[in-house]
């Protein structure tokens, strides 16, 4: 029996451009989600399905951590009133949460459930959300805006890793 793709497991290289690119499906997913209503279980159907390493008009779509993708959609869903909170209190003197873009309110619900229920550290998660709100951004305003938010939410959601020695 020959090998495959599957069954070999992939190199730290390739693992982080797995996790980058969950990250990249968690956040049209859950702008999908609130743009259209449709449910939980459908959107991470739909995308494992027809999105996430997808051929589409001769180019191949990047894989992704299916595994991270699932995690972090759900844990948006199910989380969100949490992350919300800690968007909101980020965001209160700037901007209430219901006048933010849709696409940031994505990439910040995204970043919440990976603050919340991974063992990422908030550097580099603040880090991933910043790069993809620049691509969805390529002026740079946002960027800003994003790095500030995201780092009072981490702050706040995980403040052991922000002390003295913490990673």
């Amino acid at each position: 029996m020959t090998g495959s793709s599957e069954a070999k497991k992939p190199t730290a290289a390739q693992a982080r451009r797995m996790r980058t690119a969950a990250r990249l499906y968690a956040v049209q997913a859950l702008f999908q989600m609130e743009a259209t209503g449709v449910p939980l279980e459908e959107v991470i159907e739909e995308f494992e399905a027809l999105r996430i390493a997808a051929e589409i008009d001769g180019l191949r779509l990047n894989d992704a951590d299916r595994e991270h993708f699932r995690r972090l959609v759900s844990g948006a869903v199910a989380d969100q009133a949490r992350i919300d909170q800690l968007m909101h209190r980020a965001l209160a003197a700037r901007w209430p949460i219901d006048r933010i873009d849709p696409t940031l309110r994505a990439i910040f619900r995204a970043a919440g459930a990976e603050l919340l229920g991974s063992d990422t550290p908030p550097k580099v998660a603040i880090n991933e959300y910043l790069e993809l709100a620049k691509a969805f951004y390529p002026d740079g305003k946002e960027a800003k805006f994003v790095n500030g938010v995201l780092d009072q939410m981490a702050r706040e959601a995980r403040p052991d890793d922000f002390r003295k020695g913490g990673a």
